[in-house]
């Protein structure tokens, strides 16, 4: 399931970040590739010793954590601290599929968030792969983009300008895909119905599945 979430960030958010990360230091980012990734990975990311790394951890993972569209469509129990990824003209992350297991978590959902304008850049679309074929995705500042951590993906080269990033990955307490998805379609039409008909008995009924079906399948 692919899901594009807007605003996850406020224009208070993004200005508070990119004043960070002007002064904060970059590093090679193939230091956090995994062996087969780190040949095609050509960008930058902030330092892990950088002081003012944690700071900005902790903003964009509370605001995430707040967005409802967020918790709905990842059921998270884990979110793991983003890293923030700078890329300059000449700079791409060829095809590759994130670890399994980082930090000793299991990563069931990756999630980039775009920090910069996708007209103050040329390039650096995010490219998703899948039966269906490829999807390229290039979100206004401070929307994100939700995907399976399964899934081969890209970021095509970026021609001119600086493309900025916040990525993270979630462990779900639903380990299933498919049966994430099943929840939030159930949850999404819950909450459709609920704003036009108010509570109902039928409602009822599908408030009382859809919580069975979450004791059934969730993980903790």
């Amino acid at each position: 399931m692919l899901i594009m979430i807007a605003n996850v960030l406020d224009a208070n958010n993004l200005q508070s970040l990119r004043d960070n990360l002007g002064k904060t230091r970059y590093v090679d980012g193939r230091r956090t590739a995994g062996r087969e990734a780190r040949p095609v990975k050509r960008n930058e990311q902030v330092d892990r010793a950088d002081p003012l790394l944690a700071v900005m951890q902790d903003l964009v993972v509370d605001r995430l954590l707040a967005n409802p569209v967020f918790r709905m469509a990842t059921r998270p129990h884990v979110v793991r601290p983003p890293l923030f990824s700078r890329y300059e003209p000449g700079m791409a992350y060829g095809s590759h599929v994130d670890d399994a297991i980082m930090g000793g978590m299991r990563t069931d959902v990756s999630v980039t968030i775009f920090l910069s304008e996708p007209d103050t850049y040329e390039g650096g679309e995010l490219v998703i792969e899948s039966a269906a074929g490829e999807q390229d995705v290039k979100l206004a500042a401070g929307d994100a983009v939700v995907y399976p951590t399964t899934a081969l993906h890209r970021v095509a080269p970026v021609v001119s300008g600086e493309r900025l990033a916040a990525v993270t990955w979630v462990r779900s307490l639903i380990r299933d895909a498919d049966a994430r998805e099943l929840l939030f379609d159930l949850e999404t039409a819950r909450h459709a119905l609920f704003d036009r008909l108010g509570k109902t008995p039928e409602l009822d009924l599908l408030a009382k599945t859809q919580s069975n079906l979450l004791r059934r399948w969730a993980e903790d």
